[in-house]
């Protein structure tokens, strides 16, 4: 197992703790793992699929994160965002946060950067200079609109999934949504479809046109 991996591990381990309570032992390999990696900032996303995709578009422009001194941590759901950022603030790590989120989800960002000192972001351009950027609607959403359907299957079709999606899209809860709708449902229908599509679909786009979220969040790092 890699640096960059035992420290996401520690930090989710840390981060599930109770919160009012000392964690010594995770604390103490936490750090010592990010002063291992040089480690100056914490990507805060959403899920494993969210992780995916921003470390496959930051290869495609020919990045190497952890070399960076960047690790994308995921969270298991934007609720727990405060939990995190209190580790990383300066009576954790002491390194600087950024992330993406989803839109339903923002407010969870928002308040978590400001009850743990990082700063206030009432505004889409007040978050986005603290280095969070917000997808549309999710981050498949986001990837689909860049790409279009079209490709989106094509990439469908390269993986061997085509036939399977033709059947979901012939289901009666499906055949009166639109393709985009579709697509999105089919990638969350088994259990690590969603991480797999996030990263297939992130290395198919051209690495100088993503989505402006993703865009923004490796601009930033």
């Amino acid at each position: 197992m890699d640096t960059a991996t035992r420290f996401r591990r520690t930090v989710i381990s840390w981060a599930a703790g109770d919160a009012d309570a000392p964690a010594p032992a995770e604390s103490a390999a936490a750090r010592e793992l990010a002063a291992d990696l040089g480690l100056r900032t914490v990507v805060l996303v959403e899920g494993v699929s969210d992780r995916a995709a921003v470390e496959a578009l930051a290869a495609g422009r020919g990045r190497h994160l952890t070399a960076e001194g960047v690790v994308v941590v995921p969270l298991g759901g934007a609720a727990g965002v405060t939990r995190f950022l209190r580790l990383l603030g300066p009576d954790g790590l002491g390194v600087r946060p950024a992330g993406l989120c989803d839109a339903a989800e923002q407010r969870f960002f928002v308040q978590g950067l400001e009850l743990t000192g990082f700063g206030a972001a009432r505004t889409p351009g007040a978050l986005e200079a603290l280095g969070f950027f917000t997808c549309h609607a999710d981050l498949e959403d986001e990837l689909i609109r860049a790409l279009g359907t079209d490709r989106v299957q094509q990439v469908i079709e390269d993986r061997g999934d085509l036939r399977a999606f033709r059947v979901f899209q012939r289901q009666p809860a499906q055949r009166e949504r639109a393709v985009e709708a579709q697509l999105r449902r089919f990638m969350g229908t088994i259990g690590g479809r969603k991480e797999h599509y996030a990263r297939a679909l992130a290395e198919a786009l051209d690495p100088n046109r993503p989505p402006p979220p993703l865009d923004g969040l490796l601009s930033h790092l």
